[in-house]
């Protein structure tokens, strides 16, 4: 088999996609999965769509481009903040984008029209976190200004949480989501198809509500593809962790020292390294380094210990347990990690039926 690779059991995804359909449509949320992390990967997609997923989201425009051309039978929403220079693609491969800018509205407006087509808007929200959306007193003035131009159509609003400030969704700022939307729906005689009240990390919030008025959809990604919550990274439901696994190949044993001698200077990173004194140790080299995937964000199967790694190799104390050139050692990946394995192409990914 190809080494460094990444073993995805696809059987898990169905599963956790049918879990979590279910549990959030007890309260009238119907999920779109988010393939950011997975680089829009078709195989992943289509088992998405055959388990239920309606609308796909991703925030590479090139991901839904890929999936788009590729038939994946489904709707496409961009949820990275839209950039006008590729205003004409997105109308061209997505069916829906988050907005929170005029101008980039405007050219999406442009397009559309030139294209004889419309295309579906969802306005954002700041509501704490701040990386994308307009503040709430600017939401008026801005519906206003959309509701002018043709070629878009205002069919939602939506806000995000948890991912650049950590900020929690709560019952407060869902509550305030709620709010604004009321307000809007009727001084513009709006009926919006979508509230979409964020991602993942709404897991808590949700559980905890006895019902949600308003809002109707969540973004999921990190719960489908890893099975927990991303606020305390706590498991979800019966929902499968094991859906990805790292596989790197012994390339070196040896017994060394714990420390290294000569001279110190700067490091791979640019640092100067301090490591902990524990006498000789017996070291092993794996075939995979930082330019493969997030050495910090893996977790071995077995009780090894990560001692670090470069941009090829990754350095492991096997505190006992007995490998030797050729073995392979396996790993569990966290978000980031997961994220750099499915974006390198020198990790070979093997889809488990």
């Amino acid at each position: 088999m190809s080494n460094p690779r990444l073993e995805i059991n696809l059987k898990g995804i169905a599963s956790n996609t049918k879990i979590l359909g279910d549990y959030y449509k007890t309260k009238g949320i119907i999920i779109c999965a988010v393939t950011k992390v997975v680089c829009g990967s078709i195989e992943i997609a289509n088992i998405l769509v055959q388990s239920g997923i309606v609308l796909l989201a991703d925030s590479k425009l090139a991901n839904i481009k890929k999936m788009f051309l590729a038939g994946v039978k489904s709707k496409f929403l961009l949820i990275g903040t839209p950039m006008l220079s590729e205003a004409n693609d997105i109308v061209k491969y997505a069916d829906i984008s988050l907005n929170s800018e005029l101008e980039v509205i405007r050219r999406l407006s442009y397009f559309a029209i030139k294209r004889k087509t419309v295309h579906q808007i969802i306005l954002m929200i700041e509501l704490g976190d701040l990386r994308e959306g307009i503040l709430p007193k600017d939401v008026e003035s801005m519906v206003k200004a959309i509701l002018l131009l043709k070629g878009v159509n205002l069919v939602g609003l939506g806000t995000n949480l948890a991912c650049f400030g950590g900020v929690v969704p709560t019952e407060g700022n869902m509550n305030e989501l709620i709010s604004i939307t009321k307000y809007i729906e009727i001084r513009f005689d709006l009926n919006f198809t979508y509230i979409s009240a964020g991602n993942s990390a709404n897991y808590e919030w949700f559980s905890a509500a006895k019902e949600i008025e308003k809002i109707n959809q969540l973004r999921i990604g990190e719960s489908i593809f890893l099975g927990c919550e991303p606020l305390y990274r706590k498991p979800i439901l019966k929902l499968n962790r094991n859906i990805f696994t790292l596989v790197a190949e012994v390339t070196e044993v040896k017994v060394k020292a714990s420390v290294p001698y000569g001279e110190i200077a700067q490091n791979f990173f640019g640092h100067k390294p301090d490591f902990p004194e524990k006498g000789l140790m017996e070291r092993v080299i794996l075939g995979v380094g930082l330019q493969d995937v997030l050495i910090s964000g893996l977790n071995p199967y077995k009780d090894f210990e990560i001692l670090g790694g470069s941009s090829d190799h990754t350095i492991i104390n096997t505190k006992g347990n007995k490998l030797k050139v050729g073995d392979e050692v396996k790993f569990n990946l966290n978000y980031p990690a997961l994220l750099s394995a499915m974006t390198s192409p020198y990790i070979f990914k093997e889809f488990i039926q």
